[in-house]
């Protein structure tokens, strides 16, 4: 079974997120979406919280699908994984230049590991964590951007 972790903060899932999931299903067997812990995006937004939306959103992949947090190197977790494979989208320039530094940084700790980098389908191209995050504290519609479970946390405020 091929397996591929896709790392982020996920603060909030988006429906690009998922998009990339799911076209990630196309090439992978099981697709890991690691959760992982950053000062720099929200560290008040806690963890658990975090992966059971997820696991909310992705529960129609089934078991090809699993949703799990980590707070180590990533290049250790995907070794904890079994796997070698590292599933990064790709909205914009600006993506790629800071995903390219952290591919070559990862496979200076691990030359094992492979990047695979799909760009966002059109449709979600625009679509930001940190944008949906803004319009829904401002009291704006995010339904469009992401699930319906999603909406309604950002709506009561988690």
């Amino acid at each position: 079974m091929t397996v591929v972790v896709y790392p982020g903060s996920f603060n909030p899932i988006t429906n690009g997120h998922t998009d990339l999931v799911k076209r990630a299903l196309n090439l992978f067997d099981h697709v890991v979406l690691a959760i992982g812990t950053s000062a720099s995006k929200d560290p008040a937004t806690y963890l658990k919280d975090r992966i059971e939306l997820c696991r909310v959103v992705l529960a129609e992949f089934g078991d090809q699908v699993s949703v799990e947090g980590f707070n180590t190197l990533l290049v250790d977790y995907v070794r904890s994984k079994d796997t070698t494979f590292i599933l990064r989208g790709l909205r914009t320039v600006t993506d790629f230049d800071y995903e390219f530094q952290m591919a070559e940084m990862n496979q200076s700790l691990d030359a094992e590991i492979e990047y695979v980098f799909l760009p966002t389908s059109k449709d979600c191209s625009f679509i930001s964590s940190t944008l949906v995050r803004e319009i829904a504290t401002l009291g704006g519609n995010v339904s469009e951007f992401v699930h319906p479970a999603v909406a309604t946390a950002l709506a009561d405020g988690q």
